[in-house]
């Protein structure tokens, strides 16, 4: 049995470069020359006595041995920082370094509300930002890149632990004095699938808002074209057709200079759950709860 085990700094190296692609986007993900990251991997796979990556001119090919390599490190890497956070759990709650992924359709609407109080009132706390979709967040957070996830549910996450945060209701929007515009609550039979407009694959409001209006003809016919619900907005806004909003985005004042209008849909599921969540058994739970508590208080 090989009596070498691998650096924590290698399985980085590994790890990193697997996730880019490319040695010079790893090393500079390292904060390392390219050079140091390209020898650290050398150093790996000659001690180990197998080839991990085939390297080419053009193309970083990494080896069926390498890939499962890689989906260990990731496991190992993941229970090294863990170790670290049991540690840091133990001092002042709140304290240190936190990784948040926040997806799109929260992050603009929710933290520039609770971001300012934190700062205030958790001064010794230092929050790393990320938006990101919620699969790409989901990916972050089990690999370590993330601490905790800020995002919508229902949305399969895997073994997480959450907090809920709060319930988020479903509008329709329509342009000012449009026919179709009711005085108040919207039916989901009242929507016009051929002027839909909803988020592009990737963001899971799409999903929370087809599964509230519950016809099946929405997914074939509606448009899923915008990248930001701003950038939606302005499209009602020019008559281009209706979309969903969650409450909070209205409340943070997204139809402001605009003769869009809003109305409550009437559904059985017209609302999304926002929820932060972590990896199952995490040391730092507590804390996470703590967050949620802050969270919930903005």
């Amino acid at each position: 049995m090989s009596t070498y085990l691998p650096t924590i700094k290698q399985l980085q190296y590994l790890v990193a470069l697997h996730e880019h692609g490319h040695f010079g986007r790893a090393a500079e993900s390292c904060f390392v020359s390219q050079s140091t990251l390209s020898a650290g991997l050398r150093e790996l796979e000659s001690l180990l006595g197998v080839t991990l990556v085939e390297r080419s001119r053009r193309v970083v090919r990494f080896t069926p041995l390498g890939n499962a390599v890689v989906a260990k490190a990731h496991r190992l890497l993941r229970e090294a920082e863990e170790l670290s956070e049991l540690v840091q759990s133990a001092g002042q709650p709140l304290a240190g370094e936190l990784r948040m992924s926040v997806i799109p359709t929260i992050a603009p609407f929710l933290l520039p509300r609770i971001l300012p109080r934190l700062r205030r009132e958790r001064p010794a706390l230092k929050l790393f930002l990320r938006e990101e979709t919620t699969a790409a967040a989901l990916e972050s957070l089990h690999h370590g890149r993330a601490d905790c996830v800020l995002l919508a549910l229902p949305y399969p996450c895997g073994e997480v632990e959450k907090e809920h945060i709060a319930d988020d209701r479903l509008f329709v929007a329509f342009p000012k004095d449009d026919p179709r515009d009711p005085p108040a609550e919207v039916l989901p039979s009242a929507i016009d699938e051929g002027r839909l407009m909803l988020l592009e694959d990737g963001h899971c409001l799409k999903e929370h808002a087809l599964a509230a209006c519950n016809r099946p003809e929405m997914r074939a016919s509606a448009t899923m074209i915008g990248t930001s619900l701003h950038t939606l907005v302005q499209m009602v806004d020019n008559g281009l057709g209706v979309t969903l909003l969650p409450e909070m985005a209205l409340e943070a004042g997204i139809l402001h200079d605009t003769d869009v209008v809003a109305r409550p849909l009437k559904s059985n599921n017209a609302s999304r759950e926002i929820a932060l969540i972590w990896r199952k058994n995490s040391p730092r739970g507590d804390e996470f709860r703590l967050l949620a508590e802050e969270l919930r208080a903005g």
